[in-house]
């Protein structure tokens, strides 16, 4: 197999709205999760070189199902976003559901990407989705989003404060960016160090 994997190559699979119809892993398998707002789909259609493979939506929390992307034997999965507030009771409890029934399925997790937003503390949600990634031993890194909102020394004093607030190891947090590519070839790393 190759040492890098053809982003370019990536191509919708799948969508699923309940986890018991997700058929089972038959490659490496990458999951992005994060907050509505977090910029999921921007960070997956930056690393894809693409612009509207994965839906950008100008209403967050849009993605309501689990979907499947991939690239060179590469699944990308796209979770729901968590913690929406415009979007029914009902709606968001079967979005935490989708997340939590997912991760409890027998799955290749050979990585798992946390988006949290740069500029704000990790919210409660962000702090849970960390501390169960942790309890469940499943590898993951924490992916800074829109780093391009503030400058460089407000992007490392950012970084010092949610390192601590996570608890999460600096190795294991990249700042990003879907604007100017910021972090997007180490992400490719991680990702690459996972699955290949």
């Amino acid at each position: 197999m190759a040492d890098t994997i053809n982003y370019q190559r990536a191509h919708f699979v799948a969508s699923y709205g309940k986890a018991s119809q997700i058929p089972p892993s038959t490659c490496p398998e990458v999951s992005f999760v994060g907050r509505s707002n977090v910029g999921k789909s921007s960070i997956m259609n930056k690393l894809f070189g693409r612009k509207g493979l994965v839906k950008v939506s100008s209403t967050p929390g849009k993605t309501s199902n689990v979907n499947f992307f991939e690239a060179d034997g590469v699944h990308f999965v796209d979770l729901p976003g968590y913690g929406f507030a415009r979007r029914s009771k009902a709606e968001r409890d079967r979005w935490a559901q989708l997340i939590g029934d997912f991760f409890d399925l027998e799955r290749s997790f050979n990585l798992v990407v946390s988006l949290v937003d740069i500029r704000h503390d990790p919210s409660a949600l962000d702090h849970q989705m960390i501390a169960f990634l942790q309890e469940s031993e499943l590898p993951f890194v924490v992916a800074l989003t829109k780093a391009d909102k503030l400058s460089r020394g407000k992007q490392n004093q950012q970084l010092a404060a949610i390192k601590q607030q996570l608890n999460v190891p600096a190795e294991d947090i990249i700042v990003t960016s879907s604007e100017t590519g910021q972090g997007i070839d180490e992400l490719k790393r991680r990702i690459e160090a996972a699955c290949l």
